[in-house]
């Protein structure tokens, strides 16, 4: 108990003086080190149509504030109480690419799709200050392992080659401001792709090319395949480009499924040209053969 009162006692008196407001080293006139560091629980999938993807993070920050120094501290202080974290002065951060920040954070993720499904992205969190100045308060990340994950942590669509920790200094008109940007080297699987666009569509196109074996003279077999596969390849190019943004560049998918349609329409125009030259070739004329055994009678008959 006398311990705790102690403990009490060194905390009033740190703070009978303490100033909030200003950073803490304010009194030397040079910018406070702030280290960082990101502990990442859960990554969500990225939305390609909103380019977004949800994050669970804790975001440690790490200082030192010589006004809350007492000789008498034999050990650490926790500061537990609201109250006593509030009465501190804390650096003042925000995420400047972060849509929304509730119990998760919400971060915006440019997404470059040329090459989708094997496709490789870079997403990025950044951390800023959000009122003071470099000259006040300059954010850095911890010198070892500043950005870790958890160890059971897997993305359904995407694998993490790599996470780099940079700067991202922002200048404005009023001042320069600190900012910390985290990159995550993404690596889109291509199994999903694998098993619901490329084998399916491959089907389709082969069981296109069924009609060239069937008869020639087979319309009704031959014009419904296709038709069917045709409208097929649309179904499937239709349900791929519901979950893709309206980008104004060609897709690596776009290539592949205009190909197999290519080769569908192909296959069904291949019918359409060799039914018409069918129905067009010359008919052969087959003899009179009742004319000319009456020729032959009548000849007879008048010798």
């Amino acid at each position: 108990r006398a311990s705790k009162m102690t403990d009490l006692q060194i905390l009033d008196t740190l703070l009978a003086q303490y100033d909030r407001r200003a950073t803490p080293s304010n009194q030397w006139n040079n910018a406070t080190v702030v280290d960082c560091e990101l502990y990442i629980r859960s990554f969500g999938s990225i939305d390609p149509s909103s380019m977004d993807y949800h994050v669970d993070l804790y975001l440690r920050q790490t200082w030192v504030d010589q006004r809350l120094n007492h000789v008498d501290i034999d050990q650490p202080l926790d500061l537990n109480d609201p109250n006593l974290v509030k009465a501190i002065w804390k650096p003042e951060v925000y995420f400047p690419n972060a849509k929304d920040a509730e119990l998760k954070l919400l971060f915006s993720c440019m997404l470059e799709l040329s090459k989708f499904p094997l496709d490789a992205q870079i997403c990025t969190m950044e951390v800023a200050s959000f009122s003071k100045t470099m000259k006040e308060l300059e954010l850095r990340w911890k010198s070892e392992d500043p950005i870790k994950m958890y160890r059971d942590l897997r993305m359904p669509q995407y694998e993490i080659n790599a996470i780099r920790p940079s700067i991202c200094n922002e200048s404005f008109y009023i001042g320069n401001y600190s900012c910390l940007v985290a990159e995550f080297s993404l690596q889109r699987s291509i199994g999903f792709y694998l098993v619901q666009l490329y084998l399916p569509t491959i089907l389709i196109v082969v069981i296109s090319w069924v009609g060239f074996w069937m008869d020639v003279d087979s319309v009704p077999g031959r014009t419904t395949l296709g038709v069917t596969t045709l409208l097929a390849m649309s179904t499937k190019s239709s349900d791929i480009q519901e979950g893709l943004p309206q980008v104004s560049y060609v897709k690596a998918i776009d290539v592949w499924m205009g190909a197999c349609t290519a080769f569908v329409f192909c296959a069904l125009l291949e019918f359409t040209l060799v039914n018409y030259m069918w129905r067009k070739r010359p008919q052969p004329k087959l003899p009179n053969l009742f004319g000319l055994n009456g020729s032959r009678v009548a000849g007879r008959s008048g010798g």
